[in-house]
């Protein structure tokens, strides 16, 4: 897999911003810490990270925390982004286990990732493409690794992401900067390619949001209080008729008050075929 083989995918628009994949990064470091900490050399991917290396950099920084001999590498079609990303390298120093190369949903790399982080790569695909980038960068993993894909607004205010396995889908989270949130259901224009034109009547994604709409209103006299317990109240009052995950790592208070909602896939998983 680390030939110079052509890479599968297109370019991407390749817009980044410093900490705009702090969210999803909080959230890798604190559920995914035993599949980081895996192997004595573990890698993880950062696919598709754009026109900057930052992202990739705050990763690399992050994750290390969690998982000290944790390799991570960028991935990017776009060769003058792969240059700009070792030229980051040759400015800031060497930094142990941090490289930048070429390539795309091949994820060519020389071992399996414990963790593939590709945000912000399937905007651009249909739904069915979006399935098959799923199945491919997951085909892709270690034993018991994660790929971790999904869509955020430019400065990570909102986001949706799904953890998958090689085993497929296994969970969605939805998070935002509470004070800026007007209603739930505003996140759905971050769904997921697999997802975002499966928000219609009929559908669980949409039934999922209606229903959380409206614990959001139920919950609206927690305001005085502030949008974080507003927005506790609403995921509790949703957990009484939805599986949320309200258990550590992913869920309870100490999750939610960060503005995260986490759910197992099969409450969202499409009901018709594609």
């Amino acid at each position: 897999m680390v030939g110079s083989q052509k890479p599968v995918g297109e370019v991407t628009r390749g817009t980044t911003n410093p900490n705009r994949l702090r969210r999803i990064d909080r959230w890798i470091a604190a559920t995914q810490a035993a599949a980081l900490r895996a192997g004595e050399r573990p890698l993880a991917v950062d696919l598709g990270y754009g026109a900057s290396p930052v992202t990739t950099y705050e990763l690399y920084t992050r994750l290390r925390a969690v998982s000290p001999r944790l390799d991570v590498v960028g991935i990017e079609i776009e060769p003058d982004r792969v240059a700009a990303g070792r030229a980051f390298l040759g400015r800031t120093g060497p930094h142990d286990g941090l490289s930048f190369r070429r390539g795309g949903f091949e994820v060519p790399v020389p071992r399996r990732p414990v963790l593939i982080r590709a945000f912000n790569v399937l905007r651009q695909y249909d739904e069915p493409a979006g399935w098959r980038a799923w199945e491919r960068m997951c085909s892709r993993l270690a034993p018991g690794g994660v790929l971790v894909e999904g869509t955020c607004d430019e400065i990570g205010r909102r986001a949706v992401w799904v953890a998958l396995g090689p085993d497929g889908p296994r969970t969605i989270t939805f998070a935002t900067h509470l004070p800026a949130l007007g209603r739930p259901s505003d996140l759905a224009e971050r769904l997921p390619k697999t997802l975002i034109h499966r928000n219609v009547p009929g559908e669980p994604v949409h039934d999922l949001l209606a229903a959380f709409d409206r614990c959001w209103a139920t919950a609206a006299p927690h305001s005085a209080f502030g949008p974080r317990a507003r927005w506790i109240e609403a995921v509790r009052l949703l957990a009484r008729t939805h599986p949320v995950l309200t258990r550590p790592p992913h869920g309870g208070r100490r999750r939610w008050r960060l503005g995260e909602l986490t759910l197992p896939w099969t409450a969202v998983a499409p009901r018709t075929s594609s």
